[in-house]
């Protein structure tokens, strides 16, 4: 990942990310307490705005918050970081927690004013060659926390399982609950069998995807049957094409699981299909009203 971009949003300000302040009573600092999304942007133009923002508003319903901001003033935030950091391809992360409070309790949760704060940063090119080769990916026991579809700033769990891959020099831990597919500690997760592309239904025990929604609407188009099923460890490992999709990935493949081959080791026509397909989507859409 690149450096972020200079200039952030905090609280109704725009300033040097560098500069940027929260008190260290913010319940977002001491409790996770808050939620957070990522947007990519192409051209200049946000994509799939609606979905991202649809998804952060859910996730701070579910903690008991309103989102602060308007859909609009979201929208200003978004130009405005684009327009003040000069740069047409990024990703914009933003966060919002619960706010700071003088103190430190647990419950009845205060009602005080959000933290809200945003950063833009280069759109990550990902490891080198990987169109080509595709990615490795291990594997590992899904640690995560009971409601993994809340986008929710608690994310050590998913850390501390992405640097077991990091370990073993892959690019994501695919994740397994009581023998079935989840998630990975970053993406979701898409393996084809017997030529469909399945997908784990949507559950607390997994995030629902925005990159899922675009894979699910482009798979048509692009000649693929899907289907949301359940996906059993022995299906994983037998599957002949694995995909991880994700904001800042896109759609990928994994062609190495566990130092095993995927499939036949390369890339495959269902993975190149959806990409082609996702690239064309991007295209289709450019220069839109988002």
């Amino acid at each position: 990942m690149g450096e972020p971009l200079p200039i952030c949003y905090l609280n109704g300000e725009y300033l040097p990310l560098r500069e940027a302040r929260i008190s260290p009573l913010d319940r977002g600092f001491l409790y996770s307490d808050g939620a957070y999304e990522v947007t990519p942007v192409y051209g200049g133009r946000p994509f799939r705005f609606q979905q991202h923002h649809d998804r952060l508003t859910r996730s701070l319903t579910e903690i008991r918050m309103d989102d602060p901001l308007t859909r609009d003033a979201w929208r200003s935030v978004y130009r405005e970081l684009i327009a003040r950091n000069g740069a047409a391809d990024l990703y914009i992360y933003v966060q919002v927690t619960r706010g700071a409070e003088y103190g430190r309790n647990h419950a009845p949760l205060p009602d005080v004013p959000r933290t809200v704060f945003a950063f833009a940063a280069p759109w990550p090119e990902g490891r080198a060659g990987w169109r080509e080769t595709g990615l490795p990916a291990v594997t590992a026991a899904d640690t995560r926390w009971a409601r993994c579809d809340i986008k929710s700033v608690s994310l050590l769990a998913n850390v501390l399982l992405r640097q077991l891959a990091v370990d073993e020099d892959a690019s994501e831990c695919i994740l397994l609950r009581d023998g079935q597919l989840t998630d990975s500690s970053a993406s979701s997760v898409h393996v084809v069998i017997d030529g469909e592309m399945r997908t784990p239904p949507n559950s607390w025990k997994l995030l629902p995807g925005t990159t899922r929604g675009v894979l699910e609407e482009v798979a048509g188009k692009a000649g693929v049957k899907w289907r949301a099923a359940g996906v059993s460890e022995a299906e994983l490992r037998s599957a002949t094409e694995i995909l991880l999709g994700a904001a800042t990935r896109e759609v990928q493949p994994v062609t190495s699981l566990d130092g095993k081959p995927v499939g036949t080791g390369k890339p495959g026509p269902v993975w190149r299909k959806l990409y082609d397909a996702y690239q064309a989507y991007k295209r289709e859409i450019a220069g839109t009203p988002w």
